[in-house]
C-alpha cells in the first residue's frame, strides 16, 4: 500500500496562486495510476515542497523577459529583426549589437557543465525508436490529457488559440519536435535550436501581453507561461512520454529512457525552465510529475473546447488517399488512444465520448511489442527500429503540413 498522505500539507496557501491545489480529492484520482509506478521513493510533497511548487507560478523567465523589455523600449520593429539576425549569424556577427542582446545570447549559448553530447544523440536516436507511437503519445497522453489542467489553459484561451486552429498548432508542435530530435538538432546553428530559443521568446512577449490583460487574474492563475507550467510541459515531452512509450508496446532500455531525459532536460533549459527544476532521472521526473498534478486546477468548459477542437484535427489533416475516409479512421484511432490513457472519467472533462472503448491499442500493443523485442534480438534490429520509426515520423509530419508544410527533406534519416 502507498503511505498515507497529510492532507493539512495540501491546504491552500495565504498570498499564493489560488488556482494551485484548487481540487486535490479530483487531482488524486487523475494522478493516481502515476502514483502506483513511483517505486523507492515518496512522491507525496512535504509543506515546503507543496510551497516550493506554489511560487514557481509567481517566476517568469528572467532572461527571456529582460530582452523583451528591451525590445519594447526600442520598438519591436527595431529589436525582433536584430534578434533574428543573431540568432541566425551568431552574437559575434553583430559589433553593435546592444547590451540586452548580448546578455540574452551569452545565456543560451553558455552550455551547461552537464549536457554530455552522447547522451543527447541517444536521447535523439531513442525518440526515433518510437515511430508514429511517439506521435501517438504526445498528442494524445500529453497534448489532450493536459488540457484537463484548467489553469494552464487560461493562457490559449487569452491568446486566441481556439480560433487558430488545433489542426496548424499540433503540425507546428510536431515539426519542432521532429527538428529538435534529430540527429545534431541542437546544434547552434541547427534548426532545433533556433526554433526554440525564438519560442522562448515568443512565450516572454506573450507573457507580457497576457499579463496586461484585464481578464487575466494574476491572484487566481499568477504569471502566464510560468515557471510551474513550463515545468509542466517539459515533463509531458520527457516523463509522459517514456511512460506512453512502454504503455503502447514499445521497449526501451533504461539507458535509453535516461538519454530521453538527458535530451529533454537540455531543451527545457534551453526553452527557459530553470535549472533547478529539471529533471536528471526518470524517477525524479515521475515524483515531479505526480506532485505537478496534484497542484493542477480541475477541467472547465475551455479543457472541453480545446478537447473536442483536438478531437476533430485528424479530420483536417493533408490525405492523399481517400481522405474524408482517412480522416475519419484517424480520429477513431487517436480517440481510441485517448481512452485508454484518460479513462470514461478524463474523456467527459474533456468533452470527448466516454463510450469509446481503446480498441486500437488493445489491438496492436501485443503486436508492437513482440516486433520491438524481436528486433532487438536480431543483427542490426535496433538500428532498423531507428531508421523505420524515424521515416514514419518524416512521413507524418508530411501529412501535418500537405502542400503548405515546410521543408523537410533538409532533415537526413538517422545513421
Amino acid at each position: 500500500m502507498p503511505p498515507t498522505h497529510d492532507a493539512t500539507v495540501l491546504a491552500p496557501l495565504p498570498g499564493l496562486p489560488t488556482r494551485h491545489g484548487a481540487d486535490v480529492t479530483k487531482a488524486r484520482r487523475v494522478a493516481r495510476h502515476l502514483r502506483w509506478l513511483i517505486r523507492g521513493a515518496n512522491p507525496e510533497p512535504t509543506a515546503a515542497q507543496w510551497q516550493a511548487q506554489a511560487q514557481t507560478l509567481l517566476r517568469g523567465d528572467e532572461a527571456a523577459d529582460r530582452l523583451v523589455n528591451w525590445m519594447q523600449q526600442v520598438g519591436v520593429q527595431v529589436g525582433m529583426p536584430q534578434f533574428e539576425r543573431a540568432l541566425a549569424q551568431g552574437i559575434d556577427a553583430m559589433p553593435d549589437a546592444s547590451p540586452e542582446l548580448r546578455a540574452f545570447f551569452a545565456t543560451v549559448e553558455a552550455t551547461p557543465a552537464w549536457v554530455d553530447p552522447d547522451l543527447l544523440l541517444q536521447g535523439a536516436a531513442a525518440c526515433h525508436i518510437s515511430g508514429l507511437s511517439g506521435m501517438r503519445v504526445l498528442r494524445n497522453a500529453a497534448l489532450m490529457a493536459g488540457y484537463q489542467a484548467s489553469a494552464i489553459n487560461r493562457t490559449l484561451v487569452l491568446t486566441g488559440a481556439l480560433a487558430k486552429g488545433a489542426q496548424r498548432r499540433v503540425a507546428e508542435t510536431t515539426k519542432w519536435w521532429i527538428d529538435v530530435t534529430r540527429e545534431g538538432g541542437l546544434g547552434r546553428f541547427a534548426p532545433g535550436f533556433q526554433t526554440t530559443i525564438r519560442v522562448r521568446v515568443i512565450h516572454a512577449m506573450l507573457r507580457k501581453r497576457v499579463h496586461a490583460m484585464p481578464e487575466w487574474d494574476e491572484a487566481a492563475l499568477g504569471l502566464p507561461i510560468n515557471q510551474g507550467d513550463m515545468r509542466a510541459t517539459y515533463l509531458g515531452f520527457s516523463v509522459i512520454f517514456l511512460l506512453g512509450q512502454r504503455a503502447m508496446g514499445v521497449k526501451l532500455t533504461d539507458q535509453e529512457a535516461h538519454a530521453v531525459m538527458h535530451l529533454w532536460r537540455y531543451i527545457g533549459w534551453l526553452m527557459g525552465v530553470e535549472e533547478g527544476l529539471l529533471c536528471e532521472t526518470e524517477l525524479e521526473g515521475r515524483v515531479a510529475l505526480y506532485q505537478n498534478l496534484l497542484a493542477q486546477a480541475p477541467a472547465d468548459e475551455s479543457s472541453r473546447a480545446l478537447g473536442r477542437a483536438l478531437m476533430d484535427e485528424p479530420l483536417l489533416r493533408h490525405y492523399t488517399v481517400m481522405p474524408r475516409l482517412a480522416g475519419r479512421l484517424e480520429k477513431a484511432r487517436q480517440l481510441s488512444i485517448c481512452r485508454m490513457f484518460l479513462g470514461p472519467e478524463g474523456m467527459r472533462d474533456l468533452g470527448l465520448p466516454s463510450y469509446v472503448m481503446p480498441w486500437y491499442p488493445m489491438l496492436t500493443v501485443p503486436f508492437e511489442a513482440a516486433y520491438h523485442r524481436l528486433n532487438r534480438l536480431l543483427p542490426g534490429g535496433r538500428q532498423r527500429l531507428i531508421r523505420q520509426g524515424h521515416q514514419a515520423q518524416m512521413d507524418y509530419l508530411k501529412v501535418m503540413f500537405g502542400h503548405a508544410r515546410p521543408d523537410i527533406t533538409e532533415i537526413p534519416a538517422p545513421h
